[in-house]
């Protein structure tokens, strides 16, 4: 087993025990929790990415959170949403360095780290509030509560990604 699937294991199981174990609990306002989990598939290797391999693992990754938290599939789905959307948001984010599989994440200027990372974690959390709530007469409560948790999530993971960065991504 070569470093990187021994990395991206660790940090699939790391990020699934901290989520059900820890931010599952955490409610500031009574309602804002983060959802860190979400590292998995933003700092997952760009360099010989499976396509499929990585949906996969991005939809067991959410399917393990709804396992644990009884949440019927919300986390897989959003999950698989964002996964499915990261080469749009690469793109755009990173520009050529993306293209021509340049990219570390790590060793990116905070801006382009920033609009990446804001971009998927609001449509995680967009998805995810949508199919929790799933009423489009909450419309107000969905936003309220895909704006503030994503602004905690995205803080937290802004945090974590220099732990969480391996050196061979």
């Amino acid at each position: 087993m070569n470093n990187g699937v021994l990395a991206n294991s660790i940090r699939f199981i790391v990020l699934v025990l901290a989520q059900v174990l820890i931010c599952n609990h955490i409610y500031l306002m009574g309602y804002i929790s983060p959802y860190i989990y979400v590292l998995f598939i933003l700092l997952y290797p760009l360099k010989d990415e499976n396509r499929a391999a990585f949906l996969l693992l991005s939809f067991l990754i959410g399917l393990s959170v709804d396992f644990f938290s009884d949440s019927g599939g919300i986390n897989a789905a959003a999950s698989l949403c964002i996964a499915y959307i990261r080469p749009v948001v690469l793109r755009f984010a990173f520009g050529s360095a993306y293209e021509y599989q340049t990219l570390k994440i790590k060793n990116t200027n905070f801006g382009q780290r920033f609009v990446y990372i804001f971009i998927m974690v609001l449509t995680h959390h967009f998805i995810l509030f949508s199919l929790e709530i799933f009423s489009f007469t909450h419309l107000l409560t969905i936003l309220e509560k895909a704006l503030f948790s994503g602004a905690f999530t995205l803080l937290l993971c802004l945090i974590f990604i220099p732990l969480f960065s391996v050196k061979n991504q």
